[in-house]
């Protein structure tokens, strides 16, 4: 189903978010790796993590409004053209040796985050309702590209220049335009306007639907966990354990393609064991890495832990995105996703602070300890949404 000519947007926007998104993984293994060398204190040390995503959050208003005003196309253009401009800067920060300009760099790049986020719903806009999980997880799936890409570019953009890692955003600025060359391609779907048109639902009343809780919360706990021990995990191989910049590379990519790699079967999974199924099969990712993390801190059982946390964040994050939509009415869709998305990049940035300050403080067996309370914390909400059903509930999709 998805080779066929109704998946064309969803290919698109695929491979040019997987692009473009480049820039993002290239950010998550060289933000802490920079900042311990440039922060006044290596408390600091994963601040351009944690502000990139904070960027993400506080820029989903704004990237929704550019949606609504610009169309799906246009606005995706515009933050491109940001993105290319935030890897410029970053190079000048580099140069001056200035940690403030190159922390803003960071918190810019996170707009790019989340308009490339959008994607996923434009795909889901651009196909029938049955097909949306397929859409979803199609463009999930290119973050694969993403995957590899970004660490790439880290690397062999390193000593490209005489400043370290300064050829790292030569090259991301290069691919991000390629990404916006491709999305020309792009069609939007014509729905988007004549969808939003009216009076929203109010936001509280959306969060009365246990659904919709259930959707967003699932969101918030993926990447909050997921970003707490991959922001860590660069300084804890590299600089704490003293494992090559090769093995760390080696680790973060593998992490990051088994965040997109189970998205091809992932529609087939829906079909079998429902959203919730998906959902605690991610949270039973999470559980091993939990485990994982008390047991054993060789390169390879970072990279088992690594790619368990993966495919946990995988799972449980198309299993939160394919169920949203089915909460509220097709008028609520803008203002539904900026709700969920400031909540993911939320949570998602408190964690990636709260990494800098786990990894001088705690052993790598507690860091990944915590993450047992988020876990925790989703297992209670899908009894909640299970044992009280909401009657303001919209219709749900397949249990």
């Amino acid at each position: 189903m998805i080779f066929s000519t109704t998946f064309k947007n969803a290919w698109i926007l695929s491979i040019s978010s997987a692009l473009a998104g480049s820039a993002g993984t290239m950010m998550m293994m060289l933000g802490g790796l920079i900042g311990t060398d440039m922060a006044p204190s290596k408390i600091w040390a994963t601040a351009p993590n944690a502000l990139m995503i904070i960027g993400s959050a506080a820029s989903v208003i704004p990237v929704n409004l550019g949606m609504r005003a610009l169309g799906r196309k246009h606005a995706l253009w515009l933050f491109m053209a940001l993105g290319m401009l935030t890897c410029w800067l970053a190079t000048v920060a580099l140069g001056a040796n200035n940690f403030l300009l190159f922390c803003v760099a960071s918190l810019l790049f996170g707009t790019l985050t989340t308009a490339l986020m959008q994607s996923r719903f434009a795909a889901m806009e651009s196909v029938a309702s049955d097909a949306r999980a397929s859409a979803a997880s199609l463009v999930m799936g290119g973050g694969i590209i993403a995957a590899f890409l970004g660490p790439e570019m880290a690397v062999l953009g390193a000593n490209l220049t005489a400043l370290t890692y300064q050829g790292s955003f030569w090259l991301s600025l290069a691919i991000i335009a390629l990404a916006a060359a491709l999305l020309a391609l792009y069609t939007p779907a014509q729905s988007l306007h004549a969808e939003n048109q009216g009076v929203s639902t109010k936001t509280r009343d959306l969060l009365r639907s246990r659904s919709f809780c259930t959707a967003v919360i699932g969101g918030i706990v993926a990447y909050a966990a997921m970003s707490f021990v991959m922001t860590g995990t660069p300084i804890s191989m590299h600089h704490i354990h003293g494992y090559s910049l090769i093995d760390t590379k080696w680790v973060i990519q593998s992490h990051i393609a088994a965040m997109f790699l189970p998205s091809f079967i992932a529609p087939l999974l829906f079909k079998r064991l429902g959203i919730r199924g998906m959902m605690l099969i991610g949270l039973g990712c999470y559980v091993a890495t939990i485990v994982g993390g008390s047991l054993d801190i060789s390169v390879t059982g970072f990279w088992l832990q690594l790619v368990l946390l993966g495919v946990g964040w995988n799972f449980l994050f198309i299993a939160s995105t394919t169920l949203l939509p089915l909460t509220h009415l097709p008028k609520d869709n803008l203002k539904a996703q900026a709700v969920n998305d400031f909540g993911v990049f939320a949570g998602a940035a408190i964690t990636a602070f709260a990494a800098g300050w786990a990894i001088n403080l705690l052993s790598w067996q507690q860091i990944t300890l915590l993450c047992a309370a988020p876990v925790t914390l989703m297992l209670a909400v899908l009894l909640w949404e299970r044992m009280a059903p909401n009657p303001n509930a919209a219709p749900q999709g397949p249990e």
